[in-house]
């Protein structure tokens, strides 16, 4: 029979220490849970499709006798074939041309989403305090949130780079893996280019999701979280567009969106990538940093 501690015990500091529930047990429940959801999976669904059609529908509007390349070599006037006639001869292009056009509304969508699911979700319906009272500790608890929506940032840029390398394989066959500028690639080249797209696209959706955590963590309306981070990424996109702003878009996360073009040429050029990629860690900082102190000041 359990004996209950007296006051004379509790003031000797003989209580026994809350157990804090194992980092791993919590990682796997969150992404258990994540998964779980239904608007989840339907997101992953969607955007497993959008590149099959983008393909079938480039395949089936570009006459390919027009735009192949007649050998390695330059193509066209520019140097280069658009990238969405290049799609229809080349199963190398199609899936990064669908990440790069997913990754401008789509993926930060998806990442938002997480993201305000985390915190301000959960909030919103009681489920945070539980985590509260399992003990876990609120930076350990923003650990596990930025894990999840790391998580979902990583399957969901494999879930279209695979998506549109299978639908670029059955519609142009092994042949078909050629960059923009006209090359052979062999299939070991294709993948690392790929491999790295997935990273990087990963890197840049985690800085999106640090912004959303952020919001998260000060706000219980996990709406008011997406609409916040696609209006910053919205705005962001029009102000790109003037060229007297130009000073501005260096601090702009979009900017480095087109970058991912340089892993379709040959030889890659990885100027650009690297910027990118220094800029939505410096997001991915400023982004934790604001969530971090606001879940550890808050009351509740």
């Amino acid at each position: 029979m359990t004996t209950l501690p007296t006051a004379d015990t509790a003031l000797s500091g003989t209580l026994p220490a809350r157990r804090r529930a194992p980092i791993v047990r919590l990682l796997r429940a969150e992404i258990r849970w994540i998964f779980r959801r239904p608007r989840t999976l339907v997101v992953l669904g969607l955007l497993a499709a959008l590149p099959v059609i983008t393909g079938v529908a480039v395949n089936l509007t570009v006459d390919p006798g027009a735009s192949a390349p007649p050998g390695p070599g330059p193509i066209g006037p520019g140097g280069e074939a658009p990238i969405f006639v290049t799609m229809a001869t080349s199963a190398f292009v199609l899936p990064l041309g669908s990440l790069m056009t997913l990754l401008i509304l789509m993926l930060p969508l998806t990442v938002a989403m997480a993201g305000g699911d985390a915190l301000a979700g959960e909030q919103s319906t009681g489920a945070l305090r539980g985590w509260l009272l399992a003990p876990v500790a609120r930076g350990r608890l923003l650990v596990v949130k930025s894990v999840g929506v790391l998580a979902v940032a990583l399957v969901a840029s494999a879930l279209v780079v695979t998506s549109g390398l299978v639908t670029g394989l059955v519609l142009a066959g092994t042949d078909g893996l050629v960059s923009m500028s006209g090359t052979e690639l062999s299939v070991g080249d294709v993948l690392w280019r790929l491999a790295f797209a997935i990273a990087w696209s990963t890197v840049y959706l985690m800085g999106v999701g640090a912004v959303a955590l952020a919001i998260s963590a000060s706000t219980e309306h996990p709406m008011l979280v997406v609409v916040s981070v696609l209006g910053g990424l919205i705005v962001s996109q029009v102000l790109l567009q003037f060229s007297a702003l130009d000073w501005l878009h260096p601090y702009l996360l979009p900017t480095s969106v087109n970058s991912l073009v340089d892993l379709i040429r040959d030889p890659v050029s990885f100027d650009g990538l690297a910027e990118g990629a220094v800029r939505a860690l410096c997001y991915l900082v400023i982004g934790m940093s604001l969530a971090y102190a606001r879940l550890t000041t808050k009351d509740g």
